[in-house]
């Protein structure tokens, strides 16, 4: 795992605030937990010096009083960092990644629709997944969110 321990060595060396922030899960990954403010320094270095050029995907969580998002990002040889990041639930914002990859685009609005991020610099466009006539401020990833908050004749009309 000789590669992967000079990932995480670098990450700490460029950003000392991660000590004890990153860890080796298991062979080609790696996990960091970045605060908010610092996420697009990061994420930037993670792309551009360290060669993570493939977006696999993007989690959300609900982490109780927060909101995490883990974006999986890989380079060519298959070892993947994980940033985790987390925003207050209260006032989800993230800044867009699209400009570094423009098929976050869905993964992004997933976040919108499904936990209710904002996210900055994203364009106002279709809904996804759930449908343009969903209710607004119901959001049914979110653990304190049940289908009973729905208005019932919404639900049949949305069947």
């Amino acid at each position: 795992m000789s590669e992967e321990n000079d990932i995480q060595q670098e990450l700490t060396r460029q950003f000392s605030f991660l000590i004890d922030k990153v860890r080796i899960q298991r062979a080609r990954r790696i996990f960091a937990v970045i605060p908010s403010e610092k996420f697009a320094e990061v994420f930037d270095y993670a792309i551009k010096k360290l060669k993570f050029v493939i977006l696999a995907t993007i989690t959300g969580l609900d982490e109780g009083a927060s909101l995490g998002f883990i974006y999986h990002i890989a380079r060519e040889n298959g070892i993947v960092l994980n940033l985790h990041v987390s925003v207050p639930k209260e006032n989800p914002v993230l800044k867009t990644i699209i400009t570094y990859f423009p098929a976050a685009d869905a993964y992004e609005r997933e976040l919108v629709d499904l936990l209710g991020a904002r996210v900055e610099g994203l364009d106002a466009g279709f809904r996804y997944p759930l449908p343009d006539d969903w209710p607004t401020n119901q959001f049914p990833l979110r653990k304190d969110w049940k289908s009973e908050m729905l208005d019932k004749k919404e639900v049949i009309d949305n069947a």
